[in-house]
């Protein structure tokens, strides 16, 4: 092979490395983001809102998720399977012929990213698919400008405070289906009338909300409201979303999961980013190497409990 040839072990690793870098970037903003709807300075899920409509907003999202997070995850994941299938543990005595190197401490960080990694192959496929296919607002347009968010939830006496709050509406069965007839009735007599009536303008607003949900019903046929179930709607999306994460940390299954999900997700980050500064020739001295990885420990913690705090605090304490 002619010297200026790169490796394709070497090429493939970097590309790794790079799309795990942009990765740790993204974590760091997903648990930030997540953390205001928990903690105080976040105003009672408010920071939350904000940041989730600010990002929601953005032009030509579905291109951006595609390029900046869809693929580097695939490349980082793709890659990461191989590294799985051909690296093998070290941390502890496997057999006769693997040495006992567990007094090492890197040996064991290498056993936990590998460890990690299949937590998080399995952890982000399910997170996807609940958050943005199963339980994702449902948007309707009303109109010119004019959009509504939905999202099926789990009564609890909390959000009888929290929706008005957070000027959201909640409707159970019973009550979308009497809005639903009060809509038809009070359509059939607007379009009747041929001049203008100004209580009918003022009750515009009304009438489109009732329209919405009669529509949304229709939608529901095959998967009615169970007795338990209400229907939140809210003309922002940050806020659907935020009552969304809420109802999914009412089950201490789903708080278990999320907490093992973070931890392995915070961890297998921060101390790739560790290797990542070595692989790259950010830190090759002993020292540098030292104080990096002090840098990846705190960061570690500190995301961790940010991510912690969404998952425990959301509903246990700040959006009761």
């Amino acid at each position: 092979m002619p010297e200026h040839v790169l490796p394709k072990s070497f090429i493939s690793k970097r590309f790794h490395s790079l799309a795990g870098i942009w990765l740790v970037v993204f974590l760091l903003e997903h648990l930030v983001t997540n953390s205001q709807a928990a903690l105080y300075i976040g105003d009672w899920g408010q920071g939350f809102v904000k940041m989730v409509n600010d990002i929601h907003d953005l032009p030509y999202l579905q291109v951006v998720e595609i390029l900046f997070l869809g693929l580097p995850l695939l490349l980082h994941g793709a890659l990461g399977l191989r590294y799985l299938f051909t690296s093998r543990l070290n941390s502890f005595k496997k057999g006769d012929a693997n040495p006992d190197l567990k007094k090492y401490a890197r040996n064991h960080s290498f056993t936990w990213q590998r460890l990690t990694s299949w937590v998080l192959l399995v952890g982000i496929i399910l997170h996807v698919i609940q958050m943005r296919f199963l339980e994702y607002p449902m948007r309707v347009n009303a109109g010119i400008n004019q959009e509504f968010y939905m999202v099926r939830l789990k009564m609890d006496p909390g959000l009888y405070s929290i929706a008005p709050r957070l000027n959201a509406h909640l409707y159970n069965a019973m009550q979308i289906e009497s809005e639903k007839k009060k809509f038809f009735t009070q359509n059939q007599t607007t379009c009747a009338s041929t001049s203008y009536n100004p209580e009918i303008a003022l009750e515009t607003n009304q009438i489109v909300l009732k329209d919405i949900v009669s529509e949304y019903i229709d939608k529901l046929t095959k998967k009615p409201l169970n007795p338990n179930q209400v229907i939140a709607v809210s003309n922002s999306f940050g806020t659907a979303t935020l009552l969304s994460v809420r109802d999914t940390f009412k089950s201490p299954l789903m708080i278990s999961l999320y907490s093992i999900f973070v931890i392995a997700a915070c961890f297998h980050a921060f101390n790739g980013l560790w290797t990542a500064m070595i692989s790259w020739g950010v830190t090759l001295t002993i020292q540098s190497q030292k104080l990096m990885r002090s840098i990846a420990v705190s960061l570690t913690v500190i995301i961790a409990l940010l991510g912690l705090a969404a998952i425990w605090l959301t509903y246990l304490v700040n959006l009761r």
